[in-house]
């Protein structure tokens, strides 16, 4: 077993075990890469968890079982249906419920030896420094690239390590970014993707399951870093695939020429995240470009008066076949071959499952010299929650 120096270091007498502890960490107590001395570092140890979903609930959940004293949980969402096939912290019960409410019950519940620390707030360049600041080791179960550069150079500045995960459709990563001792997100990743290439989990999917792999391998490496066993997966990026069952390794090296933990460094303070992956820029070149939109109220009225209006699903045959309003189904990635079996002098109105493809359809639309098209805004969502609820949602 390889050793490291510990993060949290318990002066004998400073953190003390009581009886009913020794019997639930009986497991942990009689291995000797933990023993009483480490888990007395786990209970004296502060933990943050950045959000409470997929990655941030089989994260809490085991690091409050495995006896981590503090436990932070940022978030300010609340629990929606379609959270339940991944966030396992939280149940249909607590539909409704703030998430950090929901996540804190049950990490209380696994362990009442564990104090929870709730901040109920998003994460943002003006309060990301204070909250880190009471923090021996913060983990990344973000699911957008602002928040995540946000977190990473939050790490670097109070030089506290930064154990990060992702999780797409069936595969996920993970690594821990130490500037300290090894490369941060910036080194790997220098800039973010232009806003919209990347699509979501709400996009684009995640297997219920896989979250749990990464999270669980997300609380490995904070216990490890804590009581200063192992290897941890600094200058190491991991890679899973859940339908391939394999995992492989990429060496990650410091970028002498990283902004923000290089030779000279240029970002010495939090900045503006939404505008440096290009979001408001985005946003403002999508409203130049005149997308224009309907509203669901609106096509279902010139449905039942019959006017002449040709409506387009743009999502994939899956998608349809899961919900949709009897209209024709043409995908997004047809849409440029089929153009000829439209007529460019009807009138159209696309809808995907929100608003993003069906815009990017509109546009193509356009550009092909069609005048008469809109954009049905919110989507099929929109449409279940405001015209027919028997639409489901998904």
């Amino acid at each position: 077993m390889q050793t490291r120096e510990p993060l949290v270091h318990s002066p004998n007498g400073a953190v003390e075990l009581s009886n009913d502890e020794i019997a639930r960490y009986s497991r942990h107590l009689i291995m000797p890469e933990v023993a009483l001395e480490g888990q007395k570092k786990l209970k004296a140890a502060k933990v943050l968890t950045v959000g409470t979903g997929g990655l941030g609930s089989p994260l809490a959940l085991y690091l409050a079982a495995a006896g981590i004293g503090t436990i932070g949980i940022v978030d300010f969402d609340v629990v929606d249906e379609s959270n339940l096939q991944r966030q396992i912290i939280h149940g249909t019960s607590d539909v409704g419920r703030p998430k950090v409410e929901s996540a804190r019950d049950k990490i209380l519940d696994i362990n009442p030896n564990v104090e929870v620390v709730v901040h109920e707030e998003a994460l943002t360049s003006e309060n990301a420094l204070e909250i880190f600041a009471d923090y021996d080791v913060i983990v990344d179960g973000t699911d957008n690239f602002p928040t995540r550069y946000l977190v990473n150079d939050a790490c670097v500045l109070l030089g506290k390590p930064n154990v990060y995960g992702s999780i797409f459709r069936f595969e996920g990563q993970a690594s821990v970014f130490w500037a300290e001792e090894g490369p941060c997100y910036r080194c790997l990743y220098p800039e973010p993707p232009p806003p919209g290439l990347v699509p979501s989990c709400a996009e684009g999917g995640v297997l219920g399951i896989l979250p749990g792999a990464i999270g669980v391998i997300q609380a490995t490496e904070a216990v490890k870093l804590i009581l200063g066993i192992g290897e941890p997966l600094i200058g190491r990026l991991m890679l899973y695939d859940a339908l391939g069952m394999s995992f492989r390794e990429m060496k990650l090296r410091k970028d002498p020429g990283c902004p923000i933990c290089g030779e000279n460094p240029t970002v010495t303070e939090l900045i503006d995240y939404e505008e440096f992956c290009g979001i408001p820029q985005a946003n403002a070149a999508e409203e130049k470009n005149g997308v224009p939109e309907i509203t669901v109220q609106d096509l279902k009225q010139k449905m039942d008066d019959g006017e002449p209006i040709n409506v387009l699903d743009v999502r994939e045959p899956h998608e349809y076949e899961v919900a949709n309003i009897g209209v024709r189904l043409v995908p997004l990635g047809e849409l440029p071959r089929r153009l000829a079996e439209f007529d460019q002098s009807e009138n159209f109105a696309i809808h995907c499952k929100t608003g993003g493809r069906s815009a990017k359809a509109v546009k193509l639309l356009q550009d092909a010299g069609f005048e008469n098209v809109y954009n049905v805004k919110g989507g099929i969502t929109a449409w279940s929650e405001e015209i027919d609820p028997s639409v489901p949602k998904y």
